[in-house]
């Protein structure tokens, strides 16, 4: 099997695309919502998105410092990524922009990309607590900064470095803790004047401003995210030999692929090469007896979205595993803490939440008894489709309440699901 596109990779790729001045051509972008919220505000801004093709896209950039006022509010639907990330791509162009998305997007806080932002020189109308509906005031010039990220975020890098691609002078970053680095790789491959080192432990990421960007070809690796799902399917479904074609292992990203090992899961890489900067392999999963561990907080950074299908996993590995350091899965687009704690417990499983985490004890393979009605998904993908996977292995099967979504990153998700367990 394959999975879509990554979408860390697909966000940047438009972005990227829209700033550079010529054509920039894209294959295996993911179609999910959350994408073609991002394709849709560039539109927006002046650039040429098209589609051409299943997965294949043309961008026609305006170039740095050229994005155009756009002339209604920006609606990133569910996106975080894309709004977090906009946000900074604009703050640094003389225009004003206004971003609206649903009820889950509208509770979801800014201020930690607002408080950079502000410092190089944007100005700020939110909601309370730094929600939308916000509209940033684009500084011309910016002033470059220097930012230490007070928590572990590449949406938050990712926001200051793409609002330095217009600031005059060298903006910094010091990430104490590595985040995802498909900014870093893919400004360097569109012609930016970025360098990274390490510096007393931590990484200083600095970019130079006004670049010129320029057009490229970009093949999207695999979402080891969404691969994240089918991995622990394979793992905990008796007599399962799965082969996932292409995925990225990106190692800021693919920390859930470690996790699993240490729990005793055979997961083989095939044919690993490069794409694009980005490293990739096949991906080749058979049935393993999982057993509980104690997973190292320093691995969150790169697994933080895989955290709900690891639970999933835990629920069915002997003995108990402990998860800490997890404060960010309260504020995705739910909580995704006790959402999985609620979720996994109707199904059967034994799990305790703590402040930051879960402690789950394992059935050692044994079937969960499923749910005698809908578990609440809280509009959000990632526990609809763990809790689908959870099902594969339940008694009575589980009932999710809403798997709509789905749609925001993983749309062919339940087409690949029912063909694997045909």
């Amino acid at each position: 099997m394959r999975v879509p596109g990554d979408k860390s990779i697909s966000h940047r790729s438009i972005m990227l695309g829209a700033l550079a001045v010529g054509e920039t051509r894209v294959t295996g972008l993911l179609e999910g919502e959350d994408v073609l919220a991002t394709a849709a505000a560039m539109r927006a801004m002046g650039a040429t998105v098209e589609r051409l093709g299943d997965g294949e896209w043309r961008v026609h950039g305006v170039g740095v410092g050229a994005l155009l006022q756009p002339q209604a509010p920006l609606d990133m639907g569910n996106s975080g990524t894309s709004t977090r990330l906009l946000m900074g791509l604009v703050a640094s162009h003389p225009i004003d922009t206004s971003f609206i998305g649903d009820a889950s997007l509208s509770k979801r806080p800014m201020g930690r990309v607002i408080d950079p932002l502000s410092q190089m020189g944007a100005a700020f109308e939110a909601s309370n607590g730094g929600r939308l509906p916000l509209t940033v005031r684009g500084a011309m010039p910016a002033v470059p900064i220097e930012y230490q990220l007070p928590v572990a975020s590449a949406q938050v890098k990712s926001a200051v470095l793409l609002a330095g691609l217009n600031t005059p002078g060298i903006t910094t970053v010091v990430e104490p803790v590595p985040t995802r680095d498909h900014s870093e790789r893919m400004l360097r491959g569109f012609g930016a004047d970025l360098t990274v080192e390490e510096v007393g432990g931590a990484r200083v990421i600095r970019i130079r401003g006004e670049a010129e960007l320029k057009p490229q070809a970009i093949a999207v690796p695999g979402d080891p995210s969404s691969a994240a799902f089918f991995i622990v399917a394979a793992l905990i479904v008796p007599g399962s030999d799965v082969l996932i074609e292409n995925v990225g292992l990106n190692p800021t990203r693919a920390g859930i692929v470690g996790v699993l090992r240490q729990m005793g899961g055979q997961i083989e890489e095939v044919n690993r090469r490069e794409v694009g900067g980005e490293p990739v392999a096949d991906l080749l999963v058979r049935h393993s007896a999982l057993k509980g561990i104690e997973v190292d907080p320093d691995v969150v950074p790169s697994m933080v979205d895989e955290f709900p299908a690891l639970f999933v996993a835990a629920s069915m590995a002997q003995g108990t595993t402990v998860t800490t350091g997890l404060d960010e899965l309260r504020v995705k687009e739910s909580d995704r803490i006790t959402a999985m704690a609620d979720a996994l417990s109707a199904a059967g499983a034994r799990v305790r939440e703590t402040e930051n985490g879960l402690t789950i004890e394992g059935t050692g393979g044994e079937p969960l008894s499923g749910t005698s009605g809908p578990i609440t998904t809280h509009l959000d993908h990632r526990i609809a489709m763990s809790m689908a996977i959870a099902g594969l292995v339940s008694r009575n099967g589980v009932e999710v309440d809403d798997t709509r979504p789905i749609a925001t990153s993983f749309p062919v998700f339940e087409t690949l699901l029912d063909g694997l367990h045909a």
